[in-house]
């Protein structure tokens, strides 16, 4: 556990994905408890509407994380720090799903949505946090909270890229815990499981699930998480597990993790 920011009335966060789903209820979580808000997504209408329910500030910044300008995310950092102040917590939630078969995705179309899949989920997320990183490295203050998935532990066929975009983003996140630690930077990585969110509806679909099927596997709630990741924001929890049923699939990866940071940096080869 590193260390919290405490209260949060009067910080201010950034999140992506903050349309719908889980990064519209961690919009209103944070601006419940005071946060100035910078919402990212690409729908502006949706955006915009939620901007006008929160009680305190916000900033709406549609963009299209998927883009291959790699000047998007130094370019939100400055706006959104311009606009409201130096960025406290960034959340990195944006993600998209797509179930195929890895040999069905042998053509232009189905290879470009894989590399959209990948952009959205994995690189714009290291980008976006290496813009914002460093003003709060030479604070001595903040928080990084990245949205990863259960599915980077143990997915379904037909989930091979996101997971393996959402194992990409949890390495990342996990390693970065360390190095940003010494700094006064807190990562918390959280790994959700079914949460009903318009993003989950299109994996039940896609694996035509029936109401019975879903009974099997418990589902979370976006507000509950939400609540959850505030909380780890506020007090230091290094990462989150939800549905906590799902823990048990961390366990060996704790276990590693564990090993891991205790040996020297010369057996590390650093």
């Amino acid at each position: 556990m590193g260390a919290g920011l405490g209260k949060l009335d009067g910080k201010h966060a950034l999140v992506t994905g903050a349309s719908s789903g889980i990064g519209a209820a961690v919009a209103r979580e944070l601006a419940a408890h005071g946060c100035r808000v910078s919402l990212v997504a690409r729908r502006r209408e949706l955006l915009d509407a939620l901007a006008a329910e929160l009680p305190g500030e916000a900033l709406v910044l549609p963009r299209d994380l998927a883009s291959p300008d790699e000047g998007i995310a130094d370019e939100l950092a400055r706006a959104a720090a311009e606009a409201l102040g130096p960025i406290d917590v960034l959340v990195n939630n944006a993600g998209m799903q797509r179930v195929s078969d890895v040999a069905d995705d042998n053509d232009s179309e189905t290879r470009a949505a894989v590399e959209r899949l990948l952009a959205v989920n994995l690189l714009f997320p290291l980008r976006l946090t290496r813009a914002v990183a460093p003003a709060m490295v030479a604070r001595g203050s903040g928080c990084i909270v990245d949205v990863a998935s259960i599915a980077a532990l143990a997915a379904p066929p037909g989930m091979a890229a996101y997971a393996a975009s959402k194992a990409g983003l949890a390495a990342h996140s996990e390693t970065m815990r360390a190095e940003l630690a010494q700094h006064g930077v807190h990562v918390v990585t959280v790994y959700p499981g079914p949460v009903d969110t318009p993003m989950a509806e299109v994996g039940w679909a896609a694996y035509e699930s029936t109401a019975t099927q879903r009974k099997l596997l418990p589902e979370g709630r976006p507000d509950e998480l939400a609540r959850l990741m505030r909380r780890a924001v506020e007090r230091g929890d290094d990462r989150i597990i939800y549905p906590r049923v799902y823990g048990g699939l961390r366990y060996l990866s704790h276990l590693a993790r564990f090993l891991i940071d205790k040996l020297p940096p010369s057996v590390m080869g650093r």
